[in-house]
């Protein structure tokens, strides 16, 4: 890709990389451009947040002070509402669109594929629609592959399928044919009966990326890094906003890693800004909030509040949830999590999470209006030996009676083969929705708050560290090479049918890198015997014994077929995924996201230059708590254009 050049918009210019606007015209266009510029001031305000979100967690860290409830008296920043006006419902929420008010199984994935044509990564939209799923939340973030110019090929992709296109058309029917023909081996029967009809059954949603990522291809008129949400944000709706209206469908944003109300008022005002700009009314883009983080859970009526009319419901995710808890207590010598597989949704601190959105969602707003709540993922896919598929269903379909019956209105799916096998579940309920459903009000005590960290006895073994460096280097290599999304499982479990692929994407390796984090450095002790390390129960994770349990799962993964590591990644993007892990998890400084480091060395394929660069992001944070988001590979040029 050439030099950064200007980008001629309405009213100013912003950089971007070299070739984009003649590789992406029908993206990139003089009306996207024009929205992207309009949108530019708040990047100065996100940046300004995005700071306060480290000065709060290095601060929390010194004087060793756990997350707390906001102050009931206190305003809610950027809004004209008290925080205890909004735990009271005085406020303005939204009407459920009538495309939402059913929303039994949601899938999630990306619009495209790493280095694929646009025939090729339709096949994912197609996929998608054809599903059955009721809705469909395109990603742009956790499951949206990075490299090259992959997250504007997503948004290509969305435009084309979206307008119905004939490119997308003739896609779509081979791929309706190859879903029937895997159904009638797997359920006995063709689940698409008229596949253009298809098409129109699910809703259309998008993942933008969260407030603390960069966008890799463009630059503030200064040279800083813009933000990835304004241009996700701006790209899918100017873009798409015409396509869908006509088709009566509403405009729905999925928002991730919201941290804080404020966080939230600030993406109200960028989409409010958006409709005006391009002359939409005001809130009609509605918005579900992902709650993956911890601090948002001491503030969910508060954010719900600040989003007002454009406020549909809350979605309870596992992986990200579960780092932000591991990240936020990371200065706690006392918090300790288990082996990964041990926190399930009814854990400890999950069960109290979980347990405070199904109540901030119905509480009614002024209206007596309630949101809706989606249920948590479901990363199985059933490929494999007819007895590994028949368990890990049967734990599936559990985990979805579990959700329904605690309130859910739906799930996720991680795979469109998985929506036939739990939508059922609420099939057979009936209702379209849990909205209003009568649980106890929420309450704002030391105990509540001391329940989001609540720990209870489970394992701590060798074989769990084992799982979580061996999971957390193929997830590095995986997103080295493209694929955010990723079928993954314990080298020790290879060639093993009985024990299924799950469906992984950024967030597994969040977590994993997290706990590794907290058990060694704070001493963490296994809980059984291993002879096959000479660990003794009581025994602590040491330094000594991480670098030969790396080594070990490091060499599993060299001599791994193509099947479960590719070979052309076992010398390119495998070392580079090894040394992110090493640094990572010894720093003696946690890094806020492992997801930072993985951009950095994104499209570098050696070794050395990688390892500068998370030399150089672990000093600047170490320095003063600025960690390095811009693309390094965005070379803008020495004098002005």
């Amino acid at each position: 890709m050439g030099p950064a050049e200007r980008a001629e918009t309405g009213t100013g210019r912003l950089f971007l990389r070299g070739g984009l606007q003649r590789l992406y015209p029908d993206v990139l266009t003089p009306a996207a451009l024009d929205a992207l510029e309009a949108l530019a001031p708040f990047n100065r305000e996100r940046q300004r947040l995005m700071r306060e979100r480290i000065d709060r967690r290095t601060l929390r860290a010194r004087e060793q002070r756990p997350i707390a409830f906001l102050r009931p008296e206190g305003l809610i920043p950027r809004t004209n509402l008290t925080v205890a006006q909004a735990r009271a419902g005085q406020f303005e929420g939204s009407e459920i669109p009538r495309d939402l008010e059913r929303q039994w199984i949601q899938g999630t994935g990306p619009a495209t594929k790493p280095r694929a044509s646009v025939e090729a990564g339709l096949r994912n939209v197609a996929y998608a629609l054809l599903s059955g799923a009721d809705g469909w939340m395109f990603d742009g973030e956790d499951a949206l592959g990075q490299v090259s110019t992959m997250s504007l090929d997503n948004q290509r992709n969305l435009k084309l399928a979206f307008a119905r296109d004939a490119r997308f058309l003739g896609v779509a029917e081979q791929v309706a044919a190859e879903m029937n023909a895997w159904s009638l081996g797997f359920h006995g029967r063709a689940f698409i009966s008229d596949w253009r009809q298809q098409l129109d059954f699910t809703t259309r949603i998008f993942r933008a990326r969260g407030l603390h990522l960069d966008d890799r291809h463009i630059r503030a008129h200064d040279g800083s890094g813009f933000s990835a949400s304004i241009v996700d944000a701006a790209l899918y709706v100017v873009n798409n906003h015409r396509a869908l209206r006509d088709a009566g469908s509403s405009l729905v944003l999925y928002l991730p890693k919201l941290q804080t109300a404020e966080e939230a008022a600030l993406w109200h005002e960028l989409l409010t800004a958006l409709e005006l700009h391009v002359g939409l009314p005001v809130a009609c883009v509605k918005v579900y909030v992902l709650v993956e983080q911890v601090e948002a859970c001491f503030q969910l009526m508060e954010i719900r509040a600040a989003l007002g009319a454009r406020f549909v419901g809350f979605n309870t995710g596992r992986w990200d949830y579960i780092n932000s808890v591991s990240d936020a207590y990371a200065w706690d010598p006392a918090f300790v999590n288990p082996n990964i597989e041990s926190i399930t949704m009814t854990y400890g601190y999950m069960r109290n999470y979980e347990d405070r959105v199904r109540c901030a969602v119905n509480t009614p707003d002024a209206h007596g209006r309630f949101a809706l709540w989606q249920g948590g993922m479901e990363a199985n896919i059933p490929v494999g030996s007819a007895a590994g598929v028949a368990a890990s269903m049967k734990r599936a379909v559990a985990g979805g009676e579990r959700e329904q019956q605690a309130g859910a209105s739906g799930k996720w799916v991680a795979h469109w083969k998985m929506v036939h096998i739990v939508r059922p579940i609420w099939e057979k309920a009936g209702a379209p929705n849990q909205l209003g459903r009568s649980f106890p009000p929420l309450s704002y005590e030391h105990a509540d708050a001391d329940g989001l960290r609540l720990l209870e006895p489970a394992p701590r073994t060798v074989t769990g560290a084992r799982n979580l460096l061996s999971v957390a280097l193929q997830y590095g290599n995986a997103f080295g090479r493209g694929f955010q999304a990723a079928a993954l499982k314990p080298a020790d479990s290879f060639g093993d049918d009985d024990v299924l692929y799950l469906m992984e994407d950024m967030a597994t390796g969040e977590i994993r890198l997290s706990i590794l984090w907290e058990w060694l450095h704070k001493g963490a002790t296994f809980t059984e015997d291993d002879a096959s390390v000479g660990v003794k129960a009581g025994d602590p994770l040491t330094r000594a014994l991480l670098d030969r349990l790396l080594a070990e799962e490091y060499e599993k993964l060299r001599r791994a077929g193509n099947k479960d590591v590719h070979d052309d990644s076992k010398d390119t993007t495998l070392p580079t995924a090894r040394e992110i892990v090493s640094r990572y998890v010894t720093s003696p400084l946690k890094a806020p996201w492992y997801v930072d480091l993985l951009n950095l060395c994104l499209d570098c394929e050696r070794t050395d230059r990688s390892i500068e660069r998370i030399e150089a992001y672990l000093a600047s944070f170490a320095h003063d708590g600025t960690r390095l988001t811009e693309n390094p590979d965005f070379v803008l040029p020495a004098a002005p254009i």
